[in-house]
């Protein structure tokens, strides 16, 4: 506990030794001591008279917030000139108006001319409400700010700079946040090429300089530069082929063309580089962001603090591998020539995957092993996601048979034609299957899943990026290298990348340019968070499988706890397994009910009463807190119903749209089940267990989708598949099909190719 004018509040505990910056993204979050540098385009209007005073008025809550938590912020400020501009423009114009009027008796403004005011002028004029202005906006947060202005001299001067080290150091030792800026009205003009004197000295001649002076002097853990653009490109902002650097490293401004400076300020996106990396040579990391844009300007500083993917990071420390960016773009030239291959040859490579699952199982099963004693020691997995986690010789042999029913099912795939039409005499029109581009798959303690997933990506010729949870790192490494060991007979072994950097799944999920469809194969929580973080990127998948069982009064006592123990004890960690067990009103405190309950005792399934059931109970199991539950474990909801239409009802309100069951013997009440119940996997007398893409005779699946566009149920390769149309003409022109012209349309379907028989 910290206190300051007799207010306590809680510190977070965060320190680390300075003299090196941070490595990555995710260790900012550790940041005790920040410099927020506010550029002249941040600051000011867009007309460069006055304050920008929403966007400020939301710097300052992120870094009181920060401030509040424990960390010590400091502000390097630009818009004194602009907020001095403003004034003085007033004051010019009022004193105007009164001259004309005392001389002319009538007041034209129309006809005034606003001189060129001073920089230096505006600055005095302005310095005072700026500073006024920030002190009012922290006071709503029970803060202090202190205002210090300096000059490139005080930094030369060892006795200045001893006294400013020991000034900025006990204001934040007392809670106050420090507001700094060059003292514009006494600065002389800066002079050219000077921002680097050398290996230990910057000299000051704007606030990006300034700012990464004082992040030096002070031992700054991070530098927030926020300017008008997103971050450095690797050629001027608004170009073609410009492209957001993620990381820029010593070194790389040898590849980066610089644009034009801001619309105001003194420095430009040249001299924030040179001052960032000036600062990283000091021990301070850096991120340049942008502070004006509408939709992250609000959170923009506590996303960077919390090591979110925002603007470009600074860093000394090189990654071995390529980025993610760069891996996305290697899966889609990688997917492009895959899906140029021919069948026979993407179906080859299918095949040697599923021998490498058999031949190289005892280096898999090793792998999978050290995953499994490492997650037992952490303690940090569930009993069920332990299952998931683990791999057998018989799940290897599953999966090898499910690939193979892959590889013998992908042969006409891509490229079928599946419409042909006659637009007119010479001028035929086809729709093909093509591959849907780049997916990024992000899967949890499911290893099987990786060369399921890949299998499907190579059948479909698609690119294919893969993040596994760090849980199954060692099996997701060998499952992968054997991956792209198939995938190299036919030099297309980047069509598959595993992602290992230290990426969050929300940064991955706004590559829009890149990704082209996210696939989540996880819990509940995992599939929600995605698609609440997919910025412009479709997301495929449901976010819950409560699945339910329908025990009609017409079931068959021989069928119902067979498909009943099937769905619900077979695999309850499944996302198709039983979660709610409807059983008609009808059938209480019958034999058959009782052979259900009994056998649930069994099979130690732990019960939860609904509402309307327990109401039939004398002593009855837990009421159930909600009807919308997936327990992903030996646990279920009994609820009753008056008929098949209730039943309907039910599922509808209360289900995910994922697979739910009649069990009953009368066909005329399964045909409306069937008919009217709105999911994607509908049964009559089968388990919940079938809803899977190797069990429908699809090979394997990338999940199940519940959404209503493009694919539903198990996706397999036709689900990964989209579609392209060619025209093949002959000097055809639309004017040629206008009311007088020579042609007219015919439309006439044509037969289709025969299909791949093998």
């Amino acid at each position: 506990i910290r206190c300051w004018s007799n207010i306590p509040f809680i510190t977070v505990p965060l320190s680390r030794a300075h003299g090196k910056s941070f490595a990555h993204r995710s260790e900012l979050k550790h940041a005790k001591r920040i410099v927020v540098k506010l550029g002249s385009a941040v600051v000011t209007r867009g007309d460069e008279c006055g304050l920008a005073l929403g966007r400020l008025a939301s710097i300052v809550e992120q870094v009181s917030m920060l401030q509040n938590q424990g960390r010590e912020m400091m502000i390097v400020t630009s818009g004194a000139v602009a907020f001095g501009k403003q004034r003085l423009r007033h004051e010019i114009l009022l004193s105007q108006s009164v001259r004309q009027a005392l001389h002319s008796g009538q007041s034209q403004l129309k006809d005034m001319a606003i001189p060129v005011l001073e920089a230096r002028a505006c600055a005095a004029a302005g310095q005072s409400g700026l500073m006024a202005l920030y002190e009012a906006m922290f006071t709503q947060y029970s803060i202090c700010a202190a205002q210090i202005l300096v000059t490139n001299l005080d930094f030369h001067d060892e006795q200045k700079r001893r006294n400013l080290n020991g000034t900025l150091h006990e204001l934040l030792r007392m809670n106050i946040v420090p507001i700094i800026n060059t003292n514009d009205a006494v600065v002389p003009p800066p002079e050219p090429n000077s921002d680097l004197q050398g290996v230990n000295v910057i000299s000051v001649k704007d606030n990006d300089s300034l700012a990464a002076r004082l992040a030096v002097e002070m031992k700054t853990d991070l530098l927030i530069v926020l300017s008008d653009v997103e971050g450095l490109f690797d050629s001027p902002p608004g170009s073609d082929d410009a492209k957001l650097i993620d990381i820029f490293y010593p070194g790389d401004q040898q590849s980066v063309t610089f644009g034009t400076k801001s619309r105001v300020g003194m420095g430009g996106m040249e001299a924030k580089v040179k001052a960032a990396l000036w600062a990283l040579q000091g021990g301070t990391s850096v991120v340049i962001a942008n502070g004006t844009h509408p939709k992250i300007s609000g959170h923009v500083i506590t996303d960077i603090v919390e090591g979110k993917k925002v603007g470009t990071f600074f860093s000394e420390v090189k990654p071995a591998g390529p980025t993610v960016e760069q891996q996305a773009e290697m899966a889609r030239a990688g997917g492009r020539t895959l899906a140029a291959l021919q069948p026979e040859q993407r179906a080859e490579i299918i095949y040697r995957l599923a021998d490498l699952l058999t031949d190289q199982r005892e280096e898999i099963l090793f792998a999978n092993k050290k995953d499994l004693e490492e997650a037992e020691n952490k303690g940090r997995l569930a009993l069920p996601l332990l299952k998931r986690l683990s791999l057998s010789t018989s799940k290897l042999n599953s999966l090898a048979i499910g690939l193979r029913q892959i590889a013998a099912s992908s042969q006409d795939s891509v490229g079928r034609v599946i419409r042909r039409t006659r637009i007119a005499k010479d001028l035929d029109l086809e729709q093909v299957t093509v591959p849907i581009g780049v997916l990024l798959v992000i899967f949890e303690s499911r290893p099987d899943c990786l060369p399921q997933v890949s299998a499907l990506a190579i059948a479909s010729g698609n690119g294919l990026l893969l993040k596994g949870g760090k849980e199954a790192a060692h099996s997701n490494q060998i499952l992968h290298h054997l991956t792209q060991e198939a995938l190299s007979i036919y030099g297309v072994r980047d069509a598959v990348q595993l992602v290992n950097t230290r990426e969050e799944v929300e940064d991955l999920c706004r590559l829009d340019k890149l990704i082209d469809l996210i696939i989540p194969r996880g819990s509940s929580q995992l599939v929600r968070n995605i698609q609440k973080a997919a910025k412009g990127i479709p997301v495929m998948g449901h976010s819950e499988g409560i699945c339910h069982v329908y025990v009609d009064m017409d079931a068959s006592v021989e069928k119902v706890t067979r498909i009943i123990r099937d769905s619900k004890c077979e695999y309850p960690a499944a996302c198709n397994a039983l979660e709610t067990l409807l059983i008609h009103r009808d059938l209480l405190r019958t034999p058959l009910f009782d052979q259900i309950i009994d056998m649930l005792r069994v099979e130690q399934v732990k019960i939860h009463a609904g509402p309307k059931f327990a109401s039939y109970l004398t002593f009855s199991p837990s009421e159930v807190k909600s009807l919308r539950t997936e327990y992903g474990d030996l646990e279920c909801c009994i609820e009753v119903v008056d008929s098949v239409q209730e039943a309907v009802e039910h599922i509808h309100k209360y289900g995910s749209s994922h697979t739910d069951v009649i069990i009953t013997e009368n066909e005329k009440t399964a045909e409306f089940f069937l008919q009217h119940v709105d999911s994607a996997c509908v049964f009559w007398n089968a388990s919940t267990r079938f809803s899977d893409g190797y069990r429908f005779g699809l090979g394997a699946e990338v999940g199940i989708s519940t959404s209503r566009i493009h694919a539903r149920g198990p996706v397999g390769i036709e689900g990964l598949l989209t579609t392209k149309w060619l025209l093949r003409g002959d000097n055809h022109v639309v004017s040629d099909f206008s009311e007088h012209g020579s042609m007219k349309y015919l439309h006439e379907s044509l037969p289709l190719p025969q299909r791949n028989s093998s």
